[in-house]
């Protein structure tokens, strides 16, 4: 599919971090960008800026895991702009879990759920069926994370959880699209290949009453610079990938219809053979067990 001047594109997580990234990147192509977050102060300074660059740009506050919130953004697009040819399921937490998995609070891992599963579905179900009876070129980015999404990181299980389903999820949606031999492609994006600086880091700011915690913390909550600080001190090498080159891909992969938008990785490479082989050789999961010594 070819980006092009005049286009609509509709972000969600898009008031910062790799959502916003994307949207600049969109607006940068002659794009009209739609931009939704729950974060209505940093959307409003988002869409401010995008605007004083010269971007068409519409922003509405949007929780995703409310599904009626995502079709109501649907149907103010539709109604404004008359189409939408690319729509990026970016919004994401974290889900604060501590300790084991048999220890979270349960509501860690609906609000994760709800924000990075059911928010992709919505999405899709919002703007999909009428993006393929539009019959226009167009394209659905999910996004994922290797936490999960390759292998995960059992110190950060729901997360993980939730990023694999995203996945299998847009696996699914890729295989539909084409038995309906629609003109929309679907893609999975893995940001990186390195750590990012997102609020994706600070998800906590933003959980609604209905997700609140059962019991407290055990712990205060760790700030991206205060992680970075205990990786360094334990000897690990820190390194960061711009969100604009996650942008990059992003759009590279549209143009190209690339399915996985994952970025070149030896670390990623090598996870993905051990577990491809250990399912091959009906092993036990090695690639963990530097995690599980921990």
């Amino acid at each position: 599919m070819d980006l092009r001047a005049g286009q609509v594109a509709v972000v969600t997580g898009a008031a910062s971090g790799i959502g916003l990234a994307m949207a600049r990147r969109f607006a940068a192509d002659g794009l009209k960008v739609v931009l939704a977050d729950v974060e209505e102060g940093a959307l409003e300074k988002a869409a401010a800026t995008l605007r004083e660059d010269g971007a068409q740009v519409h922003a509405r506050v949007v929780d995703v895991s409310e599904r009626e919130q995502l079709d109501a953004l649907a149907a103010e697009t539709y109604e404004k702009y008359g189409a939408v040819h690319v729509l990026c399921n970016n919004a994401g937490v974290g889900s604060g879990a501590e300790g084991r998995m048999w220890e979270h609070d349960p509501n860690d891992w609906k609000w994760a759920f709800a924000v990075n599963v059911w928010g992709v579905f919505h999405g899709v179900q919002a703007f999909v069926p009428r993006m393929i009876a539009a019959g226009e070129p167009g394209h659905v980015v999910n996004t994922s994370s290797g936490d999960g999404g390759i292998a995960p990181l059992p110190t950060a299980s729901v997360y993980a959880v939730t990023k694999a389903a995203v996945v299998t999820m847009t696996e699914s949606l890729y295989a539909h699209l084409k038995a309906e031999h629609a003109r929309v492609g679907a893609s999975v994006l893995f940001p990186g290949p390195h750590m990012l600086r997102t609020g994706l880091w600070e998800s906590h700011r933003n959980r609604p009453e209905r997700y609140a915690k059962q019991r407290p913390r055990k712990t205060p909550y760790r700030s991206l610079d205060q992680w970075e600080a205990a990786m360094k001190e334990t000897g690990q090498e820190v390194r960061f990938t711009p969100v604009e080159e996650v942008a990059d891909l992003v759009a590279d992969g549209i143009r190209e219809g690339r399915f996985w938008l994952l970025p070149a990785s030896e670390h990623s490479d090598r996870q993905i053979r051990a577990r491809s082989q250990s399912m091959l050789d009906r092993a036990d999961p090695s690639y963990l067990e530097h995690f599980i010594l921990d």
